[in-house]
């Protein structure tokens, strides 16, 4: 009985959380006349699946994808890199100072970006990159204290013994972080690799602040001119909202999976 009613509220609280999901979908597939339609038209006579293709052409959503793929891309891969290495650092190197720049660091978390942005925004116009992509990806290559936490506890699980055995064989500390610590932290970093990516993609406030130029608009972006002063086109919004969250939710299954398998090395053999 526990069980049933366990998986019950389960299923209750899946529909839930896909429901918005669905009610876009079927908006998306819908004409203007039964999305007006009162009494309201929940199900389409006909599923028009032309909307998708029509309104990705209505802006050029091409050039869109593209700068998405390009800062999401570069920008993970500077989490990735970045993050990790400090990790390493706070982890396994015994320095002066050390743990209070670790608590300044974790302190800085509790600063939300809408405080930074005006600073950061002076500071891009200073270095001239404002319209262009360069202050949605250069951050990224210096580390997020989020990330930089979770791994550096993640490397703090590693048993120290093995960095000794390979300082035996003559390895040095960036042979060791990147042939010993990067292959045990997979797990780990397809979690934050995970997380950036769907930062990333979903960013619209930076994208907002930072670019001027249509030609450099990301799909976030690019999506909001859909809605103008006076009217907006709801189709067309709906359809390249489910485009748009296929990618986030691909990957998400597809880490789940691998962050759950133990055969990418989430444990250490002694």
């Amino acid at each position: 009985m526990a069980k049933t009613l366990a998986y019950g509220l389960l299923i209750f609280l899946s529909a839930l959380f896909v429901a918005p999901f669905l009610w876009t979908l079927i908006t998306a597939v819908k004409t203007e006349a039964e999305l007006t339609a009162f009494p309201p038209v929940f199900w389409p006579e006909t599923w028009h699946w032309e909307n998708f293709g029509i309104a990705w052409t209505k802006l050029p959503f091409n050039t869109f994808l593209m700068n998405s793929v390009i800062v999401v891309v570069l920008s993970t891969i500077g989490q990735l890199f970045s993050s990790s290495l400090v990790a390493f650092g706070f982890a396994r190197f015994r320095f002066p100072g050390r743990d209070l720049i670790f608590i300044v660091l974790l302190a800085s978390m509790m600063i939300p970006w809408d405080v930074k942005m005006i600073p950061l925004y002076m500071q891009f116009n200073f270095l001239g990159w404002i319209n262009t992509l360069k202050p949605l990806i250069v951050p990224a290559w210096f580390g997020e204290a989020f990330f930089i936490f979770l791994l550096r506890q993640y490397i703090m699980t590693i048993p120290m013994e093995i960095d000794e055995a390979a300082r035996m064989d003559g390895a040095n500390a960036w042979q060791i972080y990147s042939r010993i610590h990067l292959p045990l932290m997979m797990p780990a970093l397809v979690l934050v690799g995970t997380f950036h990516f769907m930062n990333a993609w979903n960013d619209y406030l930076g994208p907002l602040i930072f670019l001027n130029d249509q030609t450099k608009y990301t799909l976030t972006l690019g999506l909001s001119l859909f809605k103008g002063l006076h009217e907006q086109d709801t189709i067309s919004i709906a359809a390249v909202t489910i485009i748009l969250c296929l990618p986030p939710l691909v990957l998400f299954f597809v880490a789940q999976r691998y962050i759950m398998d133990g055969s990418i090395g989430s444990s250490v053999k002694g």
